[in-house]
C-alpha cells in the first residue's frame, strides 16, 4: 500500500508538472514543427538556425543554468502531420511548450489540443488574426505581424502612389489569403469596388497558377497585389515576366520575400517588387556596422559557416530564436507554463538585433500582437532596399 501511494504521488507530481517539461527538470524542451520536406520546405532554414542558436546558448551555460532541448521535426506543411508530430513532441517528448511552428491550417490543426493540454504555442509563424485571441485561446501567441496589418500598408501605399490604380488581387485560397486581402480592401474603403478590377484564388494542390495570371492581366490591371507562398511566389513572379505583364506597383507578402523563392523565378524578373518587413536586412550594406547585425554574422560565421547568407530565412529564424530568449530570461528560473505565458504577455518595448530603427516588441494580457509596425521595401535584383516611414494599420 505504501509503494502504490507513492507511485500515485509520483503521477500526481507528474501531471502537476514536475516531470521532464516541468520546473522540476534540468532542460528546457522546446518543440516545433516545420516543412523540412514538400512545397514550403525553404523555411526549413529558420529551425536548422534555431537548432544552432540553441546550441550556441548551451555552450555559454544555458538559461538560468539549464540547457535547451530544442526538438524540431518536419511536418511537410501538411496539418495531418502537424497533427501527428505535435502530439510526439507533446506525449513523449514531453516538451515544455511549442515554438515557432509555421503555417495558418498547420498551426490550426493543433491549436484547440495545445490549449487544452495548457501547452503554450508560442510565436506562431503566420499572421493570420486568429491567433492573437488570449480570451478563446489563452496558450496560443503570434509571432509575425498580422496579415491584415500588412494588406492595410500596401493599400495605404497604392491609394498614397497610384490613386487611379486599376487592381488585380491574387491569392491563396485559405485563411492566409484571406486575411491579406480584408486588411487590403479594408484600407481601401469605398473605393475598393472601383479600383480592384479583377480577382483570382488558387488552392495550394495545385500544380499551377498560370491560368490565373493570364485571367488577371486580360483585366487590364496595372498594380497587382499577389498573396502567395513558396512556390507559388516563383511561379507568379516567372509567369508574370513570361507573359508580358508589366504592373506599375507589384506586391508580395513577407512571407514571400525570402530570396529562396525568388531565385527560381530570376532575381532579373523580381526587380521592383514591393515587400514590407520589420527587421533589418542583413544583406542590405546600410547595416554593414550595425550591431545587432554584426552579431548575427558573427553566429552564422561559428555556426553555420556554409549558409546562404542571402536567405532571409536564416535571419528570421535568428530574430525569433532572440525573441524568445527575452521571454526565457524574463521567466527567473520560473519555467513553469503558466510564467511563460505570463511573461510572453508583458513584454514592454522590447528591442532585438535584427528589428528596424523605431520597431519594439510590447504584449498584454489582452494584446497578444508583438509586432504591429511595418516598413515597405522595394527589391532591387539583389536585396530588399527599405523605404518611406515605419507604418502601422492604424
Amino acid at each position: 500500500m505504501k509503494l502504490a501511494a507513492t507511485l500515485i504521488g509520483l503521477s500526481l507530481l507528474t501531471l502537476a508538472g514536475g516531470g521532464a517539461h516541468g520546473e522540476g527538470s534540468d532542460e528546457i524542451r522546446i518543440g516545433q514543427t516545420l516543412p523540412y520536406s514538400g512545397p514550403a520546405s525553404g523555411f526549413g532554414a529558420i529551425g536548422r538556425t534555431q537548432e544552432a542558436f540553441f546550441e550556441k546558448v548551451n555552450a555559454e551555460g544555458g538559461i538560468n543554468g539549464r540547457k535547451v532541448k530544442f526538438i524540431t521535426l518536419d511536418d511537410a506543411y501538411s496539418p495531418p502531420k502537424t497533427v501527428e508530430q505535435t502530439r510526439k513532441l507533446v506525449e513523449q517528448d514531453e516538451v515544455l511548450m511549442m515554438f515557432g511552428s509555421l503555417g495558418t491550417a498547420t498551426n490550426s490543426a493543433v491549436q484547440r489540443y495545445l490549449n487544452g493540454k495548457k501547452v503554450p504555442q508560442l510565436f506562431v509563424l503566420s499572421g493570420a488574426t486568429k491567433w492573437a485571441d488570449p480570451q478563446k485561446y489563452p496558450w496560443t501567441m503570434p509571432g509575425m505581424a498580422a496579415y491584415e496589418s500588412e494588406g492595410v500598408v500596401y493599400a495605404k501605399h497604392v491609394l498614397r502612389t497610384k490613386p487611379g490604380a486599376r487592381i488585380a488581387i491574387l491569392s491563396q485560397n485559405d485563411d492566409f489569403g484571406r486575411d491579406y486581402v480584408a486588411g487590403f480592401k479594408r484600407a481601401l474603403g469605398d473605393k475598393a469596388a472601383g479600383m480592384i478590377v479583377a480577382e483570382a484564388t488558387y488552392e495550394t494542390s495545385a500544380p499551377t497558377i498560370s491560368s490565373q495570371l493570364s485571367t488577371l492581366k486580360a483585366s487590364g490591371a496595372d498594380v497587382l497585389f499577389g498573396v502567395v507562398l513558396g512556390k507559388f511566389t516563383s511561379q507568379m513572379i516567372k509567369g508574370v515576366a513570361e507573359i508580358g505583364w508589366k504592373p506599375e506597383l507589384f506586391f508580395v507578402p513577407t512571407s514571400a520575400s525570402s530570396i529562396s523563392f525568388l531565385e527560381p523565378a530570376g532575381l532579373d524578373n523580381a526587380v521592383g517588387l514591393i515587400s514590407s518587413s520589420n527587421q533589418k536586412d542583413t544583406m542590405d550594406p546600410q547595416w554593414a556596422s550595425d550591431p545587432g547585425v554584426k552579431e548575427y554574422f558573427a553566429f552564422m560565421k561559428k555556426y553555420m559557416p556554409n549558409a546562404d547568407l542571402s536567405n532571409s530565412n536564416y535571419g528570421a529564424g535568428y530574430h525569433y530564436a532572440t525573441l524568445l530568449m527575452t521571454v526565457l530570461k524574463a521567466c527567473k528560473g520560473d519555467f513553469s507554463r503558466e510564467n511563460i505565458m505570463r511573461q510572453a504577455a508583458s513584454l514592454k518595448d522590447v528591442k532585438l538585433p535584427l528589428l528596424l530603427p523605431g520597431i519594439t516588441v510590447s504584449t498584454g494580457p489582452d494584446d497578444y500582437l508583438p509586432f504591429q509596425q511595418l516598413q515597405l521595401r522595394r527589391f532591387n535584383g539583389k536585396s530588399w532596399v527599405g523605404f518611406g516611414d515605419v507604418l502601422d494599420d492604424r
